[in-house]
């Protein structure tokens, strides 16, 4: 038996890259998944491709910086699935570069999405998971929570997604305490290089510099975080991996 099977997961940011990856890898344990993004298009491309597959997923087209969204996507997984017992807060948007003279429009951008988004799906999940929680398919829940190594080290030219991903860290940290208690298992993983769309989004400028960061190693590829964010979410109910820091081999910070 797979180790999810009876169990519904919700992943935002789940058209490309890290989102998409584990989308997939926990149908292949066995859940059903609620894919959650803002390109519809993509996320019925993935959804076939995951039936084709014999899993079940159903897509949820939603920009969830929109609390209005956000709630409205948990509510249509857990009214179409039946249930909730797993939430991985994924999507999030790098835009890097000096804060002087940095456009404003940048850091809005990612406080929404990288911050607020994540708060309001979890706002929205929470019951759903502490009710999961209490049954007893797995007697368990999981909301893993997708940082990057920028949560815990701060660089210049990225300090206001520095400031959204420590916010993220802090809010994790808080909201485990508050109900594992219940049986509710609170994640974080802190991927390093991640070989996805996040650096494309940033101006040319910090393209070429992030490009100059990365060379000399192997990057890491999405099925690389989806498979630690697998293993978090499939050990037995009285183990928690609070938090997973995964970068490539030749990463030196």
């Amino acid at each position: 038996m797979s180790k999810l099977e009876g169990t519904v997961a919700l992943v935002t940011g789940a058209s490309s890259g890290i989102g998409e990856a584990t989308a997939r890898a926990l149908t292949e344990e066995g859940a059903a998944v609620a894919i959650v993004a803002r390109r519809g298009d993509r996320l019925e491309a993935l959804g076939g491709a995951i039936a084709d597959l014999g899993g079940t997923a159903l897509p949820i087209e939603a920009d969830v910086s929109e609390r209005e969204q956000a709630e409205r996507a948990v509510a249509l997984a857990t009214e179409e699935l039946g249930r909730l017992d797993i939430v991985v807060n994924n999507a999030g948007v790098m835009l890097l570069g000096p804060i002087e003279e940095a456009p404003v429009e940048e850091w809005e951008r990612m406080i929404d999405v990288n911050v607020k988004g994540l708060l309001y799906t979890a706002r929205a999940a929470l019951p759903h998971l502490l009710k999961a929680a209490g049954d007893d398919v797995r007697g368990v829940a999981d909301l893993v929570n997708i940082s990057s190594v920028a949560g815990r080290i701060a660089r210049k030219g990225s300090g206001v997604y520095n400031a959204t991903k420590f916010a993220v860290g802090a809010f994790s940290e808080s909201l485990r305490q508050e109900v594992s208690g219940r049986q509710v298992r609170v994640s974080l993983v802190e991927p390093g290089a991640v070989a996805t769309e996040l650096q494309s989004h940033n101006r040319d400028e910090i393209q070429a510099m992030l490009a100059k960061r990365f060379e000399g190693f192997e990057v890491m590829q999405p099925g690389d975080i989806a498979d630690a964010i697998s293993y978090v979410v499939t050990r037995p109910a009285h183990v928690a991996v609070n938090e997973v820091l995964v970068r490539p081999t030749g990463q030196e910070g």
